[in-house]
């Protein structure tokens, strides 16, 4: 019973350090579209003259993505953005028709004159796939002298005012990187069960307020949506720097961040900043347990620097943190230790206070809030799998490529 009122009170000590000195990062406040003003008309940075807007080149790695490019490079293509602004996607070895569709697409929207497509050469040793792709696009967006480049991914559909919010963002506050957790798809069961907890997981890992505070080390982004200065890039050593990093996005942060004031002689900042967008969006489905298993999976382990100890100390940490509050008010329930019982009600309704903005952002059921253990247990035994498949040697598979 000691020890049982020992984790009780632990997990609840936990929880409320998560809540009230944990950077906030289960608010879900940092969101680029309340953090500049305006609608579906023309953005422009409030810190410059309107009759010049910094040049951008969005660069889209694109390995099969025939079936989502229709939408998504479409509204790319359909930016309302006031200035120069080109595209380059990189065809990376795809098998479908991904350059074919991605013309096509251009065409229909008479944009051609928008659209460079080139296809990507053979994987170097050393280079995971998507990033020697994105080196290639940067490569050919260099030809156009771009202020800033936009690193996206080909299965993302962008609002309208995307491209004019991230670039007021970045000239009104002198950023070098924003960066924004687009909406992931929430349609079918699976989806609205892990994927909210999939952001608040992230969240918690990276809490976006400290992400965004210059004084603090801590750096993150989201890989379907960066804005990088050219300059900050060029600081950096170019993406050639991060060429063997599975978890890229956040890498990348690290690096443009780690400059700190070393980068201001050449107009750079080193600052960041990380957020929530509600209306740009991910295409990519989810339909099954399997295909969120796959994509957690895929590098979990890799988020744990592939060190055992870490991992054990992970899944005890889940244990502690997101199991022992059910567990206890039902043990304790039964057995009549109400001191224990009520310990875990109070640290599993803060568990499911925490938990509901992420819930209420994605628009799903309140119900769901109350579900977080069980699901903290599923992506507990998918950071485990990630561990055996990458023992195995099969550890950072995705779209037929797999990493050492």
């Amino acid at each position: 019973m000691a020890i049982a009122l020992g984790l009780a009170l632990l997990s609840l000590t936990i929880w409320l350090v998560l809540l009230l000195g944990w950077g906030g990062f289960w608010l879900c406040d940092q969101r680029l579209e309340s953090a500049t003003e305006g609608s579906e008309d023309s953005i422009a940075p409030s810190g410059i003259s309107q009759l010049w807007l910094p040049s951008v080149c969005a660069v889209v790695p694109a390995r099969n993505e025939a079936e989502v490019l229709p939408q998504s490079l479409r509204s790319l293509l359909t930016q309302n953005y006031p200035s120069n602004f080109q595209i380059v996607l990189v065809d990376d070895h795809s098998t479908d028709r991904t350059a074919q569709v991605a013309k096509e697409t251009a065409e229909a929207l008479s944009k051609t004159h928008l659209l460079h497509i080139i296809s990507a050469e053979s994987l170097p040793a050393g280079w995971s796939g998507k990033l020697w792709a994105m080196d290639q696009g940067v490569q050919k967006a260099q030809t156009f002298s771009p202020d800033y480049i936009l690193l996206t991914d080909a299965d993302i559909a962008h609002d309208p005012t995307n491209l004019n919010r991230l670039v007021s963002k970045a000239v009104d506050q002198d950023l070098d990187l924003v960066s924004v957790m687009v909406r992931l798809r929430c349609e079918s069961f699976w989806e609205k069960f892990l994927i909210p907890a999939f952001v608040f997981f992230f969240m918690k890992l990276y809490p976006f307020r400290w992400v965004n505070n210059p004084t603090r080390k801590i750096a993150g982004a989201a890989g379907g949506c960066i804005l990088i200065r050219q300059s900050a890039l060029d600081r950096i050593g170019g993406l050639q720097t991060i060429r063997q990093a599975l978890i890229d996005d956040c890498t990348l942060a690290q690096k443009v961040k780690g400059t700190g004031r070393r980068g201001r002689a050449d107009g750079g900042s080193g600052r960041i900043w990380l957020g929530l967008s509600d209306l740009t969006q991910s295409l990519r489905p989810y339909p099954d347990l399997k295909t969120i298993w796959n994509m957690v999976a895929r590098t979990a382990y890799t988020q744990l620097n592939y060190n055992p100890w870490l991992l054990i100390g992970t899944l005890v940490g889940m244990g502690v943190v997101y199991l022992v509050p059910p567990i206890g008010l039902v043990a304790g329930i039964l057995t009549g230790q109400w001191a224990i019982a009520l310990l875990s009600l109070a640290t599993y309704l803060l568990m499911t206070l925490a938990y509901f903005p992420s819930v209420r952002f994605y628009r799903c059921s309140p119900g769901f809030a109350l579900c977080l253990p069980a699901i903290a247990f599923l992506y507990t035994l998918m950071t485990l799998d990630s561990a055996i498949r990458h023992w195995r040697g099969k550890g950072g598979a995705w779209k037929g490529r797999v990493y050492p």
